[in-house]
């Protein structure tokens, strides 16, 4: 059975099928990061080429979050604009490709589909909701993502191990058992808040800005990439 995996340099959810016993491929502008099968160009080249049993589909986010929704109006801004950020016109623009590009993947000819973006954005008022929002928390990663899937013919996935989170209160890291959740002031009563491992206190992104930060969030989390091999995989099976 044949499983492509759209917009995914990092090999990981197509190694994890491959691991299954798939025949699975990745595509992307990028080149691979690991040795396996990839097609490194424009998915169009391929996504009605060959009948896929199953689409699974990363699309470049930059555009379809809800984050610098000040940049799509036409100024002028109340913060100083980054060289080479798409402002005004040209960033509703870049808006309509990316959802049209959405669009483009959710009516290909793949027997069955799953589109994944931040579970917040753009998608959500132009097409639809997501079909389940999911946490790499909830798959054995320290971490909180709030993640769509929109999926089409395929079974919500099972969280496979929930991590537990630090809970943070006033700006302080807790001691755990000491009153509420920790905090000698408010005794944890609708104060204290779940961070997890890739988040400040104050709930940012730990991740310092530079060029390759967006790759470091593009990569798709192997606790993802593994349940969509094992739970999917034995899907697909059964529905031959």
């Amino acid at each position: 059975m044949k499983v492509l995996v759209v917009c995914e340099y990092s090999g990981r959810t197509r190694d994890a099928f491959i691991r299954a016993g798939f025949d699975a491929m990745s595509c992307d502008l990028l080149a691979t990061e690991v040795p396996g099968p990839h097609y490194q160009g424009d998915c169009r080249d391929i996504l009605d080429a060959e009948e896929w049993d199953l689409l699974i589909a990363h699309p470049d986010c930059t555009y379809l979050t809800c984050s610098a929704e000040w940049a799509y109006g036409d100024g002028p801004y109340h913060q100083k604009v980054k060289p080479g950020t798409l402002v005004g016109p040209a960033r509703r623009e870049a808006r309509q490709q990316a959802l049209d590009f959405v669009r483009l993947i959710l009516n290909s000819r793949a027997k069955r589909k799953c589109l994944e973006n931040p579970a917040v954005g753009a998608i959500n008022k132009a097409i639809r909701r997501p079909d389940q929002i999911i946490q790499p928390n909830q798959f054995g990663h320290d971490a909180s993502k709030a993640t769509g899937l929109w999926l089409e013919k395929l079974p919500r996935l099972v969280p496979t191990k929930y991590i537990e989170p630090r809970w943070v209160c006033c700006g302080q890291k807790l001691s755990d058992g000491v009153w509420g959740y920790g905090c000698p002031n408010c005794k944890g009563v609708k104060v204290a808040l779940p961070r997890w491992g890739n988040q400040t206190d104050g709930g940012q992104n730990k991740l310092t800005p530079g060029p390759d930060r967006w790759k470091e969030r593009a990569r798709t989390y192997e606790g993802w990439s593994n349940a969509m091999a094992d739970q999917w995989g034995r899907f697909l099976r059964q529905s031959r």
